[in-house]
Parts: structure tokens; C-alpha cells; sequence
């Protein structure tokens, strides 16, 4: 199907020599000879391209421009002009015309005018094929998308019905060394769960909100130690941090190590001592405390530890490119993990 060309000029002449010289060219063209004329036509019928003189009676084709550009999926206008000011090529650019050309005396413009319409035309269909492929790839990253949020969903659930067997087998057992295994491994089964969580329910689907993720962490760590006769009050203090994925599931597992360390070693004979955890940035690293004021380090904290968490943490803490150390007395224990963002 040939291409539908308009073109509007108040010189019903000038018109006819163009239809010609486009009809030549394998276009079917239609003429209106006022801006009103070519604005009613362009409404009323599909054109693929509009050529539009400048100097008309009434309405001037600048005018003209703006309206047509203002129709919802216009199609593509070439600007002629009689003109040799500059300024008004520009104008009409600005204005949103893809191309312009100059109207000589002699007539050579119909020849430039259709090289002009066929250019613009290979120029739309670019620019058409280009959205479509734009919308394509943007249909297919949010449904990538939602698949991968579905996945984190199902994901974070099957941890949870994990979680919940490690409870139940836990109450079936005598041993307390037994139980706080199933405990241990609970707790890092929770902080995977959380990441998961954190995923289906963001918007990002690559980072986690550190801070987010480390308030929904420690409720579930406090209610999992609750449940296990230990309460003691975690005070959280973080800035908003935005961490990749793979970093938020190795941080959260240091991080539940810590905590539950200091839930069951910091305070042997009190129930009302604190724990911190507090995150900073100094100088590009992320600066990650966890703090007691309890027995310290020197007395029998974690000596009846098995040494799994130790090599946990010294694993997930590699994992990151960072380094966890620790400090205290007789009065608290200070586990300070730093890495890079």
C-alpha cells in the first residue's frame, strides 16, 4: 500500500505540481490548500506523513504545526518554507517538525521535498520499530519481574514451613544442646526467609533497605528467643542503606549469630540488659556494631558453642569482602563488622 502523503498549500498550483511530482514517486497524496483545510483532513484520515508549507493566508503554517503535533499519535510533519531565514527552520524544528525544506523559484524543491518525505518515513518506521521493541523489553522485565517475586514469595514461605519443623522437632527433643541446635539453625533459616520477604514485597527485586530488613530481622529473632525464655530489649539503630541481595543474605546471617550470642550468653543472671545494633558509613564501608554491656569476653561467654557460628559468621563475613572483629572486658562484648557497600 502506498504511503499516505498530505499536502497542505494555499497555492492550489504549486499543490498540483507536488502530487504529481509524489504520485511520480509511488505516494498517494492528498492536497489542501489552507491550514483549517489540512488540520480538518489530518482528524478525519490516517496520513503517514504531512508536508506543510509556511507562508498561508489565516493560519501560518507554524500554527498549523502546533496543532497537528498536539493530535494524540500525529504523524510526522516536513516543513516547506519560501523563506531563506533560518529562523524559521529552527522554529520550526523547535516546534516539532522531523525535517524542513527550502521553496525555490525554480522548482527544484518537489525533487528535495520527496527525498525529504521518503527520509522522514524511514525515520518513523525507525522510531516506531524502536518503541515497539522499547515496549517489548519492557514487558518482558516486568513480567521477569513478577516471576521473581513470585519465586522470593514461594521461596520465603518454604523457609518458614522449614523453620516451623525445626520448632516442632525441637519440642520433641529432651537434649538441650539438641534443642539449641534446632534453635541455631532456626534463627539462619529466619534471616534467609527475611531477604526472600524483603524481595516479593520491594519494588527492587536486585537490593534490599538494610534498615528494613535488619527492624523485620530482629522481631523475628525476638520472638524466637522469646519463645525460648530469653527476652532482652534489641535497640536498632541504622541509616537507610540500599545493599544487593546477595550481601543482605550474608549480613543478615552474621547478624542473627550476634544477636542470638548475646541472647544467650551476654546475660546469664539478668533479664533486663539491652543489646545494640547500630549501622553507619565511615569512609565508603559500612560499619556494622552489635553490643552488650554484659559478662564479656573474658568470662564463659559462648563456651558451651560448638564453634558452628564462629565458622559461619568468619564464612559469610569472606563472602561480603569484609571483616568482623571483636572487643570487650568484664563489662560487654563489641562485634564490629565492616565491608564495602
Amino acid at each position: 500500500m502506498a504511503p499516505r502523503v498530505l499536502y497542505i498549500d494555499d497555492d492550489p498550483g504549486i499543490g498540483r505540481l507536488v502530487q504529481k511530482t509524489l504520485q511520480a514517486g509511488g505516494f498517494d497524496v492528498e492536497l489542501a490548500h489552507s491550514g483549517d483545510d489540512g488540520l480538518n483532513l489530518v482528524r478525519a484520515k490516517p496520513f503517514d506523513i504531512v508536508a506543510l508549507d509556511h507562508h498561508m493566508p489565516g493560519m501560518v503554517g507554524l500554527q498549523v504545526l502546533k496543532e497537528i503535533r498536539a493530535l494524540p499519535n500525529p504523524p510526522p510533519v516536513v516543513y516547506v518554507t519560501g523563506s531563506e531565514d533560518s529562523r524559521v527552520a529552527v522554529a520550526a524544528l523547535k516546534a516539532g517538525a522531523i525535517d524542513y525544506v527550502w521553496k525555490d523559484v525554480q522548482g527544484h524543491f518537489r525533487e528535495l521535498l520527496m527525498q525529504a518525505v521518503q527520509t522522514s518515513l524511514e525515520q518513523e518506521r525507525l522510531r516506531r520499530d524502536m518503541e515497539a521493541a522499547e515496549t517489548e523489553i519492557r514487558l518482558a522485565r516486568d513480567r521477569a519481574e513478577l516471576l521473581l517475586k513470585e519465586v522470593n514469595h514461594r521461596v520465603a514461605n518454604s523457609l518458614a514451613i522449614v523453620a516451623g519443623l525445626l520448632a516442632l522437632q525441637r519440642h520433641s527433643l529432651s537434649d538441650p544442646g539438641a534443642q539449641d541446635l534446632l534453635d541455631q539453625m532456626s534463627a539462619r533459616i529466619i534471616a534467609i526467609a527475611g531477604v526472600h520477604r524483603r524481595l516479593y514485597t520491594s519494588q527492587d527485586v536486585t537490593a534490599v533497605d538494610l534498615k528494613e530488613y535488619l527492624t523485620s530481622l530482629i522481631e523475628d529473632l525476638k520472638r524466637a528467643m522469646g519463645d525460648a525464655g530469653r527476652n532482652h530489649p534489641v535497640h536498632l539503630n541504622s541509616v537507610p542503606l540500599s545493599i544487593p541481595t546477595d550481601k543482605a543474605v550474608s549480613i543478615g546471617i552474621v547478624v542473627t549469630e550476634l544477636v542470638t550470642n548475646a541472647y544467650k550468653y551476654a546475660y546469664p543472671d539478668r533479664a533486663d540488659g539491652e543489646i545494640r545494633v547500630d549501622v553507619s558509613m565511615r569512609e565508603g564501608q559500612v560499619v556494622l556494631i552489635v553490643e552488650d554491656d554484659g559478662v564479656g569476653l573474658g568470662k564463659t561467654q559462648m563456651a558451651g558453642g560448638t564453634g558452628l557460628g564462629t565458622r559461619v559468621m568468619t564464612s559469610m563475613t569472606s563472602s561480603i569482602g569484609g571483616k568482623l572483629d571483636f572487643s570487650g572486658g568484664d563489662s560487654g562484648t563489641r562485634a564490629v563488622l565492616t565491608f564495602p557497600v
